[in-house]
Formats: structure tokens, C-alpha cells, sequence
């Protein structure tokens, strides 16, 4: 009989059990409370570390494009006997105006555009046949010449003002004689490379001795 009275009665082993029903309920509620806490937790911080990867490839790419908007390359757009008719590669770019730097050799001052960038011969032909006989070179050429100049380009992209200074050649031929008169034709324009604008005349007379040494 005492065995028995310590087994508990059917009404109170019910309220044991639901009791501890309830224990897990509450257990697993917690648990389910706190995971749904770290998944909010984790989402956060992933689209708060998407943001932050889109804003570093924004800063990269707008970088790049300002890198990019800073290198001009001037081609010629149209080819004349006496001009040469100069447009950029990159289509953003609009030229606003040029300063053309000659070897100090033909003694010439430097001629600014604004607006339409172009080369024209009559801004340095007589110069340059004087500079040609002075140096000895020959009355005819022999395939193209070079003559090598800097030209400082003012230019905008998507209305940001840019200042680009490169070295170029321009391609010509010239013919003739000294005393009956030379004609000298215009054949086109390449770029060389960047320049810095300290050094940009220096390089022009250095190019211009290497050239009349040939």
C-alpha cells in the first residue's frame, strides 16, 4: 500500500505532464525567438555590407571614368592640303579650345584656338622651310616628315573642365627649291605621348634636333 500512495494519481501526473509540455514550448519558443533575432541580425548586416560594396564600386568605376575622361587623343578627323581638321577619340569630350606649341628652332609663338581644333600650315609653312634650308635638310622629302609639336587641349566631359598636354607629329610632305619656292602639304597628325607642362617645349626641340639629324 505504500508503494502505491507514492505513485502519483492519474490527475496529477496529467498536470506534471502538461506542465513540462508547457516547459518545452516555452524552451522552444525562446529558441526560435533568438534565431529569428540572428537571421534579422545577419540580413542586416548583409544588405548593409551589399550597400557598402555598391558604394566601393561606385567610388571605383566613377575613378576610372575620371581617369579615363583625362586622357585625350586628338586624331584627324578630315585631311586637307593645307589643314587638318583634329577631333578626339572619346566622344564625351568636348574641346573648348588649344594652345599649339612649335620647335623653338622655326621661331614662332604659340597659336590658341577656340572652338573648332584644327592645324593649319599657313600658321608655320614659311617658318619651316627656313628651319628645313637652315638646317640642311633636303629641298624634296623622301616619304613623310615630321614636325613635331605640343598641344595643350582645354576640354569638358559631362561638364567637368580637363586640361590634357600631349606631343604630336604632324605628317608632311614638302617640294621644290629653295629659290623657286617649296609647296608643302599636310598629311595627317599622331600622338607621341604626355607631357607634363614644364617640360612640354623641351621635348618639342628635342624631337625637332632628332629629326633634322636623320
Amino acid at each position: 500500500m505504500a508503494a502505491d500512495e507514492e505513485q502519483p494519481q492519474p490527475s496529477e501526473a496529467r498536470a506534471q505532464e502538461a506542465a513540462a509540455i508547457r516547459r518545452r514550448w516555452i524552451t522552444l519558443g525562446e529558441g526560435v525567438a533568438v534565431l529569428a533575432v540572428l537571421i534579422s541580425g545577419l540580413t542586416l548586416y548583409l544588405n548593409w555590407q551589399d550597400k557598402r560594396d555598391a558604394r566601393a564600386d561606385q567610388v571605383v568605376q566613377s575613378r576610372k571614368e575620371d581617369a579615363r575622361a583625362q586622357v585625350l587623343v586628338l586624331t584627324a578627323a578630315q585631311v586637307e592640303d593645307q589643314r587638318i581638321d583634329l577631333a578626339t577619340v572619346d566622344q564625351d569630350q568636348l574641346i573648348q579650345g588649344q594652345t599649339v606649341h612649335f620647335p623653338a628652332a622655326l621661331g614662332l609663338t604659340p597659336v590658341e584656338t577656340t572652338g573648332k581644333p584644327r592645324i593649319e600650315a599657313r600658321w608655320f609653312a614659311e617658318a619651316l622651310k627656313r628651319a628645313r634650308d637652315k638646317a640642311g635638310l633636303p629641298d624634296d622629302s623622301v616619304g613623310d616628315e615630321r614636325l613635331p609639336i605640343a598641344i595643350t587641349t582645354r576640354f569638358l566631359v559631362d561638364g567637368k573642365a580637363h586640361e590634357d598636354i600631349a606631343l604630336y607629329d604632324i605628317g608632311y610632305g614638302i617640294a621644290g627649291r629653295f629659290l623657286a619656292g617649296h609647296r608643302l602639304e599636310l598629311r595627317g597628325l599622331s600622338r607621341v605621348t604626355g607631357v607634363k607642362a614644364g617640360g612640354a617645349q623641351g621635348e618639342v626641340d628635342r624631337r625637332w634636333r632628332e629629326s633634322v639629324k636623320r
